[in-house]
């Protein structure tokens, strides 16, 4: 059996001296350094996401991302790929605690629009629709 399997198995049947284990790894433990130090903290900053983290733990992940010289940017990238996995509502309240620890103003301002991802093409508004061509 190899190494993971033997660790799932154990944490699988909460195996007391193994999840004390895991929960104690730092930063600096051989298993984590198979990550570097920006990915490790971007993971752990998804993670409190996920698990639906108060904006104070998001705002301490944060400051520990920023340490690693990523930015809002690489931030904003943890909130997108999260946020298929967390479904709509984790995502909408996670960006709120998200916005909130990293200081900026979350209040809903309608003149604001949503920027789209590279990846996925910007959705037409009601009145674009309105004097786009129909192909019909």
């Amino acid at each position: 059996m190899s190494d993971a399997q033997q660790l799932l198995r154990r944490l699988s049947v909460h195996d007391e001296e193994c999840v004390t284990s895991l929960l104690a790894l730092g930063l600096a433990s051989a298993e984590v350094q198979a990550l570097d130090r920006r990915i490790t903290v971007l993971v752990r900053l998804a993670a409190l996401l996920a698990v639906g983290a108060p904006t104070e733990t998001l705002r301490w992940a944060v400051e520990r991302v920023a340490v690693t010289g990523a930015g809002d940017d690489a931030i904003l990238a943890v909130l997108r790929a999260a946020a298929a996995a967390a479904g709509s509502a984790e995502l909408v309240a996670g960006a709120r605690r998200l916005g909130l620890a990293l200081d900026f103003d979350v209040e809903y301002d309608p003149a604001l629009h949503c920027p789209s991802s590279p990846a996925s093409p910007a959705r037409a508004t009601a009145s674009e629709r309105e004097v786009t061509p129909s192909l019909r």
